[in-house]
């Protein structure tokens, strides 16, 4: 049983900033937290470009969309940088290439940000697998909400996908659309 002297005597364990951790973080899943939190930034560079796009076609409800999800993926990049800090890491920002900013169409720019949500999550559970296999509970609670919602993101990003598909360029079609997006209606139909 360990005593509050023995706890006195214990050295203090400080990450890289100089900031007190109660349990270090293997470097191997510091550096792939750096990576995803690279990921979340570069989205959020690719869903303002295609906001800038739609914005252009004069299409404010995917515009608005967009720019919603830029702000989003800049949210989700705070969090994992929160997340580091808190473990007594150094948080150490990327490059990130600038976007695309040439599309033919909707669905291409729709079917694009639905791979990216798919890597997205796969990121996210490669991440979980190595604090796993780390015995690194702490990351894993954290994460678990993060995978309900790239599961969210992934199943919205299908329904626009699908819906998109059905209009098939159609332009009254991609009005109507573009006024339910501008207007917040981007979940699929529940049966539940």
């Amino acid at each position: 049983m360990t005593t509050i002297s023995d706890r006195q005597s214990t050295p203090l364990i400080t990450g890289p900033s100089g900031r007190a951790i109660a349990q270090p973080m293997e470097d191997s899943l510091i550096s792939a937290f750096q990576d995803h939190l690279t990921f979340e930034r570069n989205a959020s560079a690719v869903y303002f470009a295609m906001a800038i796009w739609f914005s252009e076609r004069e299409l404010r409800g995917f515009s608005k969309f967009f720019s919603d999800e830029s702000s989003s993926e800049q949210q989700h990049a705070a969090k994992f940088a929160d997340y580091l800090i808190a473990r007594g890491q150094t948080v150490e920002l990327q490059e990130i290439p600038a976007p695309n900013q040439q599309w033919k169409s909707v669905e291409e720019i729709i079917n694009y940000a639905f791979k990216m949500e798919a890597e997205n999550t796969t990121s996210v559970q490669q991440l979980y697998s190595s604090a796993e296999r780390s015995s690194d509970v702490r990351t894993t609670v954290f994460l678990d909400p993060i995978v309900d919602n790239q599961l969210t993101s992934e199943n919205e990003f299908a329904y626009l996908l699908g819906r998109v598909k059905f209009a098939e360029n159609n332009s009254s079609a991609l009005l109507i659309i573009d006024g339910e997006l501008y207007e917040g209606k981007n979940s699929p139909a529940k049966l539940s």
